[in-house]
C-alpha cells in the first residue's frame, strides 16, 4: 500500500521546557482521510507544523513522499512544501488582496503565467461557492466565506496532502458541514487529508475517516488502525 507520511520516535521540544510531543510513531496512507483529535494543549497544532514542515523535530525521523525531511537541506524545503496545502485556523488571508488574488497567490509564487491563472482560480472559487465574491476583500467576507477562500488557496495547486487546523472552529454547524463536504470531495480525488479538530460531532460525518488522537503529546493508540488504513481512494 505504501505510505505518504511516516513518523518514527519523533519528539518535539520548545526551548528548555519538557517535550510537547513524545515518541510519535505512525504512518499515513496516500489517499486516506484522518481526523487529528485531542484536548486543548494536547499538541495538535505542533504535530501539524511538523507535517507541513514549519517545524523540525527535536529527535526522531520524519519521512514525507519517501524522503527523510529532517535532514533535508533548507533549499529543498520549498519544493516539498508546495506539495502540501495548509488551511490555518485564523485563515491568514492577505487583507489587501481580493479573494481572487488570495487564491491565485500559490500559482503566482510557483511561476504560473498570468494568462493561465484565470480559469483555474475562477473554477476553484466556484467549487467553494464563491464565484460571485471574487473581487471581495477579506474584511468584507464572513468567517465562513474567509474559510472557504483559505481552502481554495490551499488546494489550488493540487497538493498531495492537505492539512487543516480546526477549520470549523469559527463557523456555524451548517457551514462546518459544508466545509467538511469540500474536504471529503477533495479526498475522493486522491488527496490525503488531515483535519485537526476538537469537535467530536465531526468525526461521524466522514464514514471512511480514521482517527489519530493525541493525549499529552503522545499518541493515545499508536498501534491502532493508523498502521493499516482501510481506504486507498475511490
Amino acid at each position: 500500500m505504501g505510505t505518504i507520511v511516516q513518523f518514527e520516535n519523533v519528539g518535539l521540544r520548545y526551548g528548555s521546557d519538557g517535550e510537547t510531543l513524545s515518541d510519535l510513531s505512525f504512518a499515513l496512507a496516500p489517499g486516506a482521510f484522518y481526523f487529528l483529535t485531542g484536548a486543548s494543549g494536547a499538541g495538535k497544532t505542533s504535530l501539524l507544523k511538523l507535517l507541513y514542515l514549519a517545524q523540525r523535530p527535536t529527535r526522531g525521523t520524519i519521512r514525507l513522499f519517501e524522503q527523510d525531511v529532517v535532514m533535508l537541506p533548507r533549499d529543498r524545503l520549498p519544493g516539498f512544501r508546495r506539495r502540501i496545502g495548509v488551511v490555518f485556523q485564523d485563515f491568514r488571508l492577505i487583507p489587501y488582496l481580493s479573494a481572487y488574488d488570495n487564491v491565485a497567490l500559490p500559482l503566482r509564487v510557483a511561476g504560473v503565467e498570468e494568462r493561465d491563472l484565470d480559469a483555474p482560480v475562477r473554477e476553484m472559487l466556484a467549487w467553494v461557492g464563491l464565484a460571485s465574491r471574487a473581487e471581495a476583500r477579506p474584511a468584507t467576507l464572513s468567517g465562513g466565506e474567509q474559510q472557504r477562500v483559505a481552502i481554495a488557496r490551499a488546494v489550488i495547486a493540487r497538493p498531495e496532502i492537505l492539512v487543516a487546523d480546526e477549520p470549523t472552529g469559527n463557523v456555524d454547524p451548517e457551514m462546518a458541514a459544508r466545509l467538511l463536504h469540500l474536504f471529503d470531495a477533495l479526498n475522493r480525488l486522491g488527496t490525503t487529508i488531515v483535519v485537526a479538530t476538537h469537535d467530536i460531532h465531526l468525526l461521524s460525518r466522514v464514514a471512511h475517516a480514521q482517527m489519530l488522537r493525541l493525549d499529552g503529546g503522545r499518541l493515545a493508540d499508536p498501534t491502532g488502525a493508523l498502521r493499516y488504513p482501510p481506504r486507498t481512494g475511490g
